[in-house]
């Protein structure tokens, strides 16, 4: 592996120690441009849409809409995998906990929460009403 690589790994991880730091604090944040403006996920050393490394982190509004959703059938307990655009942007990989796995469907509005699990923080998301 070159020395770019190894520097490029290390600062890849610092991006993800800032990003799991961050819910552990209770605090769920992303990355936005500050050259084009744009929110994206999973961090990331330079903007996906743009190139540039002119990045800082900021809270979202928490809010999204599932885009798509599986269940998964275990023995302990059936999940939700779902993806969720956020209103942002960005889509992200995560769960919509408190409510029966059937009722999670493609274009519900949820919000983000941040639970305490064995494993460290999780961000997860829970249904959300929609001003009418």
């Amino acid at each position: 592996m070159s020395g770019i690589g190894i520097a490029q790994s290390a600062t890849a991880e610092a991006c993800d120690q800032r990003y799991f730091g961050a819910l552990a604090e209770g605090r769920f944040e992303i990355p936005r441009c500050t050259s084009c403006g744009r929110h994206h996920f999973y961090p990331r050393l330079c903007c996906p849409y743009c190139g540039s490394q002119d990045l800082q982190w900021v809270a979202p509004s928490g809010h999204g809409t599932v885009y798509s959703v599986t269940i998964v059938r275990r023995a302990e307990g059936d999940y939700t995998v779902v993806l969720v655009d956020l209103e942002e942007g960005p889509r992200l990989m995560s769960r919509v906990v408190d409510m029966p796995v059937e009722q999670v469907r493609i274009g519900l509005a949820v919000r983000a929460r941040i639970d305490s699990t064995q494993e460290g923080p999780l961000l997860v998301f829970t249904q959300r009403e929609v001003q009418a």
